[in-house]
């Protein structure tokens, strides 16, 4: 599975972004997805996961109100969609895709993470 970000910029505080997330390769394998920050000197932080039809999202409290996150499985593509947007909310953000772990024959192996390389998001106040 690869996974490719685009719609980072740099916006102004309370202005919105539209963030893509494109997946190719073995796309009929993915279980769920999620997007994922990082902001320098910060670890990694969780921002929101979509289950594999969209039935089930989950947004962290950060952002709750103001971020959505979707999905269209017939463009092998996952959105977050961001409104009033806050300088604190700079960050690169990343794809994540995990399938899950399978079996076959006595070898048995675990769920598999796979990332994207990031797209830089900047709120300027």
């Amino acid at each position: 599975v690869q996974l490719v970000e685009s719609g980072g910029g740099l916006v102004q505080a309370g202005g919105s972004l539209r963030l893509s997330c494109a997946a190719s390769g073995s796309t009929s394998s993915i279980n769920g997805m999620a997007w994922y920050r990082q902001a320098p000197g910060n670890q990694r932080e969780f921002v929101a996961s979509i289950s594999t039809h969209g039935g089930i999202t989950n947004v962290s409290d950060s952002v709750k109100g103001r971020f959505a996150i979707s999905r269209d499985n017939d463009k092998n593509t996952m959105y977050l969609q961001m409104h009033s947007l806050k300088p604190e909310d700079t960050a690169v953000y990343h794809c994540n895709a995990w399938t899950p772990g399978y079996c076959s024959g006595y070898d048995c192996y675990p769920e598999s993470h796979y990332w994207g390389q990031g797209t830089q998001v900047t709120v300027s106040s």
